[in-house]
């Protein structure tokens, strides 16, 4: 019979249940983030890094969160990638363990600059390329499509005049 480690080994029992606590954490932070287009899995994760006391390794959260490997790993990478989580050593243990930073406004920060900013630049090229396809359109068509455009226009100039705004607010 070979011998069992325990470092990697999982109980066979069921992991604890989520706590009301936990829930509520996880259900505000999918629904925020949703807003954003994040994945379900994301908010999840932080959620539950974010109400957690100890730092947790990514097995414990798909346990708990019951998320397949490949959610646990995307949503992980890409809350690193925003500053949002950190990897932690924990003694004794060979696993990476993560902890929500709590500092969310490195986080919306980073998803400015990383992901709102270039959307909004990307929104405006086609726009740009919706007016020259607009120019095949008969005269009232085109008329009419240039005025929605310009109104789309309107609002995302709206929108990046205010994101420089936002960034001071959010960097103490």
């Amino acid at each position: 019979m070979l011998a069992q480690s325990t470092e990697r080994t999982q109980s066979p029992e069921a992991p604890a249940p989520l706590s009301e606590l936990e829930i509520e954490a996880i259900e505000l932070f999918i629904n925020f983030l949703k807003l954003i287009g994040l994945p379900k899995s994301v908010g999840e994760i932080y959620g539950l890094l974010f109400v957690s006391p100890q730092p947790l390794a990514m097995d414990d959260l798909m346990q708990r969160l019951r998320i397949s490997l490949g959610a646990a790993s995307q949503g992980l990478r890409l809350l690193r990638s925003f500053g949002a989580v950190k990897v932690i050593y924990v003694p004794g243990d060979r696993r990476d363990h993560y902890l929500a930073d709590l500092d969310l406004s490195n986080f919306a920060t980073v998803f400015i600059k990383e992901e709102l900013r270039p959307r909004m630049d990307r929104a405006l090229e086609r726009m740009k390329r919706m007016e020259d396809l607009s120019e095949g359109l008969s005269a009232a068509d085109r008329k009419a499509t240039h005025a929605r455009i310009e109104r789309l226009k309107h609002w995302l100039e709206k929108g990046q005049t205010m994101l420089p705004w936002i960034m001071k607010f959010l960097v103490r």
